[in-house]
């Protein structure tokens, strides 16, 4: 089964991190994204621009369009894996491997996937 594992932290402090911090994180990270990679479990992985590049559209009669996110928070999310999973048990162990390699001190959401489109890769 696919998961989402969603990243949630404090957005102040990651984006406050020095290049040095950032490389240090994406490097430890990449340890168990190539894990992932190998054994044919890993989908898209993304991180998100900040909250201040974000644009929220809210349903209704006539659509709403506001600069930011949906609400104010303590954690934003801040990036996405997608991966392949047997069970929600190895879901859990890949988020706490996730967990370990940042530094940071936020959560992992997972949530189990019920639609996955394959698309071609967006430009970045």
């Amino acid at each position: 089964m696919l998961y989402a594992i969603l990243c949630y932290d404090n957005e102040d402090i990651v984006t406050a991190w020095t290049q040095e911090e950032d490389d240090a994180v994406i490097a430890k990270l990449s340890v168990v994204t190539e894990k992932l990679q190998q054994a044919g479990r890993l989908g898209p992985v993304f991180r998100l621009l900040p909250t201040t590049a974000a644009t929220t559209v809210r349903k209704g009669k006539d659509a709403l369009v506001i600069d930011g996110p949906f609400a104010e928070t303590k954690e934003q999310l801040l990036g996405v894996y997608i991966v392949d999973c047997e069970d929600l048990e190895e879901a859990v162990e890949t988020a706490k491997d996730l967990a370990r390699a940042s530094s940071s001190h936020g959560c992992y959401e997972l949530r189990p996937l019920s639609l996955y489109l394959p698309q071609a890769p967006a430009a970045p």
